[in-house]
């Protein structure tokens, strides 16, 4: 049916009182329902307003739920580094679970592994003295006096020290000399005579050596010296006589740096020092052969050119510290047990969070990364230098590269895993260094060389707690680098340290340097 409508200018007669709507007027309810379609609109835009927030509000909230869920994780595990782990623990409770009770498994014997050589004293070369002891008149076990002698002697060698407080006195007695241009009285020194000096250079040697071969504090080295030597001074002449030796090596310390920075591999690494309160770094770099260590305020990367140069040839193994790459050496290599800890500090704060929160491909991917890295160190140890000209490395480093992208392959959903992957990914950082060993049969895996050349400067931070002055850091550069080089040149440092008191320059650097190694 059409719909009618009425015509022009037509007027309702119930526009104000209608009795089909209970006697309201038509325009009120008009006017009602159009304010009530308005109402109603903005009630649904209200909603969609709230909707989106609350949407928002719950994104957040799982954000955060999950940033919180890595910080307690990544906090646990701190809390966790500081104490050694109870391996033994650890297995009893996998066995406990796994219900192994270990009966068929073979437990390991005690000792040296088999087939490895043992470790005997040395027999003496001398007999000093010999004393005949008698027979026992009666049994040691059981106290029997019917004891019969028999005709064979039983010989006991027994090596001790004697203990003599005693000094040496030397009277140099020298011939005098006029020098008419200085108008002065000269002489010279005698063989193992320090002029002007009432302290001899073996004690010098011996103090110096204590402080810095045997970190022992110069109050134990006065000590040492009054009651095994009888030979008094104070604590400030031990320290007299380190600043007296770090002066006599300066050069040889500048001219150690100069042949380091000419070798074909160097390990590099730094830690944290004190002086006088103040947050230091020392720095160390070496070889086999060499060593240098460095206290400088600052870790900028022109510390580390002032050790190693602008533009080192060799190799330089370090860990992932960004400093080291102003150096521009020809070829770099990572260290991979730092890379194998940090997957595996990975996986751990992966493996703390709630299940919902943990990335199993991340755990995968830390998984794969350590395997293929320590199999890698494996390859290494099984290398020979032969095998390195043959080319036949060059294989291994394609597999190893191309296990490596495919285990990279895909992108990660925990946030520190995804940056752990992109930086080995990086060639800026870490792709480029990270098998370089292969191609070189005197550089390693690891920076472990570096590591434990620093301990010795950790410990004695932990004994002295840091240096007190400029000359004092000074001190604890040039002379640990000297002994420790002397060491690697198969120099004993007491001999090297007495020939540095007693001699110039280049007889102290022949003594350093043993001719048949080529730093």
């Amino acid at each position: 049916m059409p719909r009618v409508y009425p015509p022009f200018n037509f007027q309702c007669a119930y526009r104000d009182y209608c009795p089909y709507l209970d006697g309201l007027s038509t325009q009120w309810v008009m006017m009602t329902y159009q304010r009530a379609h308005r109402e109603h609109c903005e009630h649904w835009r209200v909603r969609d307003l709230q909707q989106e927030r609350l949407s928002e509000a719950l994104r957040k909230n799982a954000e955060l739920e999950k940033e919180n869920e890595h910080l307690k994780a990544k906090l646990t595990a701190i809390h966790q580094k500081q104490f050694k782990a109870n391996k033994k623990r650890d297995k009893e409770r996998t066995d406990a679970e796994t219900g192994d009770t270990g009966v068929h498994k073979k437990n390991r014997k005690h000792g040296a592994p088999k087939g490895h050589p043992g470790w005997f004293r040395r027999k003496p070369d001398h007999i000093d003295k010999t004393i005949h002891v008698p027979v026992p008149k009666s049994c040691p076990h059981c106290a029997c006096t019917d004891l019969r002698p028999l005709p064979e002697i039983k010989e006991h060698l027994q090596e001790d020290i004697v203990l003599q407080p005693r000094t040496m006195v030397i009277n140099f007695k020298h011939d005098q000399a006029y020098c008419p241009s200085c108008n002065k009285t000269v002489t010279q020194a005698a063989k193992g005579e320090l002029l002007n000096c009432s302290i001899g250079p073996v004690t010098k040697a011996a103090a110096v050596f204590l402080r810095y071969g045997l970190r022992i504090p110069y109050r134990k080295v006065q000590e040492l010296f009054q009651v095994f030597f009888d030979m008094p001074f104070v604590p400030a002449s031990a320290m007299a006589f380190d600043r007296t030796a770090t002066d006599k090596g300066e050069p040889l310390y500048e001219d150690l740096k100069e042949k380091l920075r000419c070798v074909t591999s160097v390990h590099a690494d730094e830690t944290s020092w004190r002086e006088d309160g103040l947050g230091h770094y020392v720095w160390y770099a070496g070889n086999e052969e060499l060593a240098v260590f460095h206290i400088d305020r600052h870790r900028s990367s022109k510390v580390a050119q002032s050790i190693l140069g602008e533009k080192f040839g060799g190799v330089l193994n370090t860990d992932g510290y960004a400093a080291y790459n102003a150096v521009n050496a020809k070829k770099r290599q990572s260290c991979l047990a730092h890379l194998i800890r940090k997957a595996e500090e990975i996986k751990k704060e992966i493996l703390l969070k709630k299940a919902r929160f943990r990335d199993k491909k991340a755990i995968r991917f830390c998984d794969k990364i350590s395997k293929l890295f320590r199999k890698s160190c494996e390859i290494k140890r099984t290398t020979s230098e032969k095998d390195i000209q043959s080319g036949r490395t060059r294989k291994w480093i394609n597999r190893l590269y191309s296990l490596l992208n495919s285990i990279c392959l895909t992108p990660l959903a925990d946030a520190v895993a995804e940056s752990f992957r992109t930086r080995l990914l990086d060639p800026k950082r870490e792709y480029l260094r990270l098998f370089t060993f292969l191609e070189f049969h005197e550089v390693q895996p690891t920076n472990n060389h570096a590591e434990q050349s620093i301990r010795n400067m950790v410990i004695f931070r932990k004994i002295s707690f840091g240096t007190r002055s400029p000359e004092g850091s000074r001190t604890h550069s040039v002379l640990p680098s000297l002994l420790l080089t002397a060491e690697r040149q198969k120099q004993h440092p007491l001999k090297f340290l007495q020939t540095l008191f007693t001699s110039e320059t280049a007889p102290a650097q022949m003594a350093l340097f043993n001719t048949t190694c080529s730093p």
